[in-house]
Formats: C-alpha cells, sequence, structure tokens
C-alpha cells in the first residue's frame, strides 16, 4: 500500500507562506536521496533552489503563450524555405533571435497569400514567449472589431491597453478585408501608441503602396503608419505561389 502523506510541519506551512511550493513538494524526498549519498547541505539546497526555479519559470512560459492567444504551434524548422520564389531568409532567421524587442524594432512581412506569413508568424510568437518577452497576437480584423466594439461602449481607453501593453505585439492578415475610416483610426491608434515603446511585428498580402487605398484612400494615414512601422523596422517582401494550392489534391498538411 502507498505510504500516507506526513501531517504539514511548520516547515511545510513556512515554505507554503513563501510560495515556494516545488520546494514544500520535494524537500523530503530530497533530503533522503542526499542522506543516502552523502550530499552536503549545499548541494541540497542548490537542488532544491534550481527545481523551484525550473517549474516557476515553466509556469511562466505557460503563461505567457495562454495570454499571448497564439494559434496552434508552428515552429521555424517546420517552414519550407525553399518553396517561395524569393524570401529574405537571412533576416527572416534573424528576427528570431529577437534582438529587435528590446531596441522596440518592427518589421512588415510582405507576401501574396498563401506564402507562409502566418505560419511565420505564428512560430516567432512562440520564440519569444519562449525567451521571456510577453505578446500578444490577433488577426488585424479582430483587434478593430473588438476595439470598434469597446470604442461604442466607452470602453476604448482599457481595450487599447491590450494591445499596447505586450512587449511584442503580432498582427496578422492586413490587407484581406478593407478597413473603414473608424477602424483605421484605430489601428493608428495602436501603432502610434507603440511607437518607440514595442516593437510590432505585422503580416500583409499588400504593397505599401496598395496601403493608401486600403485605408479607405487614405494616402495621408497610410503613410504615418508606415513611416511608424519603418522608422526602427524592416520590410521583408515574400514573392511566390501558394502553398496551399501547390498542396491541392495532396493529403499531407500544408508546411507554410
Amino acid at each position: 500500500m502507498p505510504r500516507p502523506d506526513p501531517a504539514p510541519t511548520q516547515l511545510d506551512r513556512d515554505l507554503a507562506d513563501l510560495k515556494l511550493l516545488e520546494i514544500a513538494k520535494c524537500y523530503r524526498d530530497v533530503l533522503d536521496e542526499a542522506a543516502r549519498k552523502g550530499s552536503s547541505m549545499l548541494e541540497v539546497l542548490g537542488m532544491l533552489i534550481g527545481m523551484e526555479q525550473t517549474v516557476r519559470q515553466q509556469r511562466a512560459l505557460e503563461r505567457r503563450i495562454r495570454q499571448a492567444r497564439l494559434p496552434k504551434r508552428k515552429t521555424l524548422t517546420e517552414y519550407d524555405f525553399n518553396f517561395p520564389k524569393r524570401i529574405p531568409k537571412t533576416a527572416i532567421v534573424r528576427l528570431f533571435d529577437c534582438d529587435f524587442i528590446p531596441r522596440h524594432g518592427c518589421a512588415v512581412l510582405i507576401g501574396p497569400t498563401g506564402t507562409g506569413k502566418s505560419h511565420l508568424l505564428t512560430a516567432l510568437g512562440y520564440t519569444v514567449c519562449e525567451r521571456g518577452y510577453s505578446v500578444r497576437y490577433t488577426r488585424v480584423v479582430d483587434m478593430l472589431n473588438n476595439l470598434t466594439t469597446a470604442q461604442i461602449n466607452g470602453r476604448l481607453a482599457d481595450a487599447l491597453k491590450v494591445y499596447v501593453r505586450p512587449q511584442t505585439l503580432l498582427l496578422d492578415e492586413l490587407g484581406y478585408l478593407p478597413i473603414d475610416k473608424r477602424g483605421a483610426d484605430l489601428l493608428f491608434q495602436v501603432v502610434a501608441a507603440r511607437y518607440e515603446s514595442g516593437s510590432i511585428v505585422l503580416t500583409t498580402n499588400r504593397t505599401f503602396r496598395e496601403w493608401g487605398t486600403l485605408f479607405d484612400v487614405d494616402n495621408t494615414l497610410a503613410t504615418a503608419l508606415i513611416d511608424r512601422l519603418m522608422h526602427h523596422g524592416e520590410a521583408l517582401v515574400i514573392k511566390g505561389d501558394s502553398y496551399r494550392m501547390r498542396d491541392k489534391g495532396d493529403d499531407s498538411p500544408p508546411s507554410a
């Protein structure tokens, strides 16, 4: 029969008060193992602290991923760099170093539908979480719908915080649907609020010269958006056909 759990001691209660929960759970087993091996108390202390730190780091990562609201996990290694006709591979791989985040840098991935921009953006989101940075992922249309509703209900200031506070904002699929004047103004508020204070990585199927048409023929606003994104950012242009169309009739899942 399994041995019953020992009654809580004052040490257990003290560890719980200090929120050293992993140490509280494991210290008896660690001490028993240390006694068998003849380990020093310094070694025991180091082991317990290491276990506590590992668990806390894992919980923090899981919390960042949960708060990021990322789609199903993708990785950079799954992306087929050989498929697009042209792709700045070196610049994209360098983006995954995450060095742009402390500098509040930005990037815009530009390319036709089906060239893997969302795959890269999602994979970047998980990498950013693993590097310890806060992230928020959203499709542009979802963000604008949320902000529009908040503005109508008088909650815009609070709603904007969701997209301004994270260290990295990932905006997916700009250009797939037209954006009215209200939506364009709200998008500008987000970009302007994050300018030189937080990073943005954005995917779009529209070249910069098309952005004026996208924003209800507002070239001034389009220029202001591009200026802020590109001041400390870079445009990464991908050219090629849709990976999904290549796989039409093939049961294997797309890699991009």
